[in-house]
């Protein structure tokens, strides 16, 4: 799973810095501040790459006394960080495309349009694989990253409409240029501030999606013994998850049996839910059966 994330990440990372540097040298030279924005938005997209690819290398990492729960949650923690990293590039970029709107520069040569039209066709190609990884491997980063690419494939759309319109429109529609770094600046901005909130609201321990509560809550009713759940909450933590579940069993049960039985929920969950990293299970007394043992005691 995280082998299979990683080389996701690893081709995101070549792709975009190829992408990045090849649009930076063709904005630069071609005067083409749409192409320089659009530039930004893959450098940045390469640095998420590299640091999710650390991330998930680091999350692996086995429990130690310091992290008993593991390391998982360092896909987060780099997720956020990268995010405002995003945000403050893309601000920068809105700023120096909006001091040049009025301005005077060269016309962009006619080549500037192939760039940005191989850029749409290999970024929706990105996004497509990576979506496919990412719900494969449960990876949000993956997921995101791809999101990521489609708009950039948007992006990279309305910088050739840009660039068209100065290229046909003529001199007088220079600012078509501009206006088009200005549509990416957006973009940038939206996409990092989305992956700033998804990132910090998984260090907050959220509550996991309801169709896959639901799932697990079911399986551990189905287990012989197991009268109710009384409570389960699982939390998101990298690509896996934590549960933790309170069952109701026979009160009249010994410890040895109820201990039995709570093993016998967390391997069940464990070994349906190949995403779960690992399951508390506490016991309760069920308390119609502890009713019924009272009575029979007065």
């Amino acid at each position: 799973m995280y082998r299979t994330a990683i080389r996701a990440a690893l081709l995101g990372l070549v792709v975009n810095l190829a992408l990045g540097i090849v649009k930076l040298v063709g904005g630069l030279v071609g005067s083409s501040f749409a192409l320089v924005s659009d530039a930004v938005n893959s450098l940045g997209d390469a640095l998420t790459s590299v640091v999710v690819t650390g991330a998930l290398w680091y999350a692996q990492r086995p429990a130690d006394e310091e992290h008993p729960y593991g390391h998982t949650r360092a896909e987060a923690v780099a997720a956020s960080n990268i995010a405002l990293v995003i945000i403050i590039s893309a601000l920068f970029v809105g700023w120096q495309a909006l001091a040049r709107i009025t301005g005077e520069h060269d016309l962009p040569p006619v080549w500037t349009l192939w760039i940005a039209g191989a850029n749409v066709v290999i970024k929706e190609g990105l996004y497509r694989y990576k979506r496919r990884v990412g719900r494969q491997t449960g990876s949000a980063a993956i997921v995101a990253n791809a999101w990521d690419h489609r708009s950039d494939a948007l992006c990279s759309l309305a910088v050739f409409v840009g660039l068209s319109v100065v290229r046909w429109a003529g001199p007088g529609y220079m600012w078509a240029d501009e206006a088009a770094a200005l549509f990416v600046v957006v973009a940038i901005l939206i996409s990092g501030i989305k992956l700033f909130r998804t990132s910090t609201s998984e260090l907050l321990d959220p509550q996991a999606d309801a169709k896959l509560v639901q799932q697990i809550r079911s399986t551990a009713e189905e287990t012989p013994g197991v009268r109710q759940v009384e409570k389960l909450w699982v939390r998101k933590t990298g690509m896996e998850y934590l549960a933790d579940i309170h069952i109701q069993v026979d009160a009249q049960l010994t410890v040895d049996e109820g201990h039995r039985i709570g093993h016998q929920v967390k391997d069940r969950l464990v070994e349906k839910f190949a995403s779960l990293r690992d399951v508390l299970v506490h016991l309760e007394p069920c308390p119609h059966t502890h009713a019924r043992s009272v009575a029979q005691q007065d």
